[in-house]
């Protein structure tokens, strides 16, 4: 977000295109920054063959997907005027800044877009609070799912942190994307929810947006509901295990709280990380009690 901000202010009146998965179209139109989605995705996350494009050559063509030669190939087949990305050995003819590992994604693209004269703020991540009513205002959120099992901690580790937030009076709701139903009910199950509680199989991006800016707390593994829960300032607790908070974390403020304990491993493992199963449910709780302005009632 920082990133595409930076780009609507430095090319005011051009017109952005933004090439992503078409599910994301709710979430970019939020953002504020963006004219137009292109859909454009491939299994597993890998970069598409082609871009549906039908317009004119585009004078900018701006490469935020990663350093690999496939994004850089498939801008540059669009015969764009200026291509903005980093250097890349095996396409030397991108003059582009050099490409740091260890670097967090936030920062990563601002220094990009900079070392192109484009003022852009890593800090600029906040979005506007969603005009549709949220679902179960001032709740714990837990959501228990994330990308792959390698960044899911445990059902049962959830569910005791929900009986003991409950416990102190605190409302409780779960959350799940889509196929993540099963997930879902097992922990309302553990944990003893009302079916008023569950929010299974993929709240549509508005509730879901609303109920994470209303959450008092929002409690889940190193996923994009922990993104989202720092776009409207909401407290977190982000649990993270095979990916250190330095590369994904939340920025630096006492309203966010990042658990982890290394070393790093595999994030695309089929079983939960051995670091991430370093961090208790105790751990949660007082990150959870560290937060300022958190209520017992």
């Amino acid at each position: 977000m920082p990133a595409l901000r930076a780009l609507r202010r430095g090319f005011p009146g051009y017109e952005i295109v933004l090439a992503a998965p078409g599910e994301l179209e709710p979430v970019v139109a939020m953002t504020g920054a963006v004219d137009r989605l292109l859909p454009a995705a491939a299994p597993g996350r890998e970069v598409p063959r082609s871009l549906d494009w039908t317009g004119p050559l585009p004078d900018v063509a701006v490469d935020l997907h990663g350093n690999g030669p496939p994004s850089h190939r498939l801008l540059q087949a669009l015969r764009p005027r200026q291509l903005l990305a980093f250097a890349h050995p095996e396409t030397p003819e991108v003059d582009g800044p050099p490409w740091y590992a260890r670097e967090h994604e936030r920062d990563r693209w601002c220094r990009l877009l900079r070392s192109y004269g484009i003022d852009a703020d890593p800090h600029d991540v906040y979005l506007p609070r969603p005009q549709t009513a949220s679902p179960a205002p001032g709740a714990a959120v837990l959501h228990p799912g994330a990308g792959s099992p390698a960044r899911c901690w445990p059902v049962e580790r959830h569910a005791a942190v929900a009986t003991e937030l409950r416990a102190r009076g605190m409302r409780v709701v779960v959350t799940g994307g889509a196929g993540e139903g099963d997930l879902v009910a097992r922990l309302a199950k553990e944990a003893g929810l009302d079916d008023a509680d569950v929010f299974g199989g993929g709240l549509p991006f508005g509730r879901l947006a609303a109920l994470v800016a209303d959450a008092q707390v929002v409690i889940s593994g190193d996923t994009g509901i922990a993104h989202l829960a720092v776009a409207y300032a909401t407290r977190s607790v982000t649990l993270f295990g095979p990916v250190p908070p330095s590369l994904w974390g939340p920025p630096d403020s006492p309203r966010h709280r990042a658990l982890w304990y290394g070393p790093e491993g595999d994030p695309h493992g089929r079983r939960p990380d051995p670091a991430l199963l370093r961090i208790t449910p105790g751990d949660v709780l007082r990150a959870v009690d560290e937060l300022p302005g958190i209520r017992h009632p």
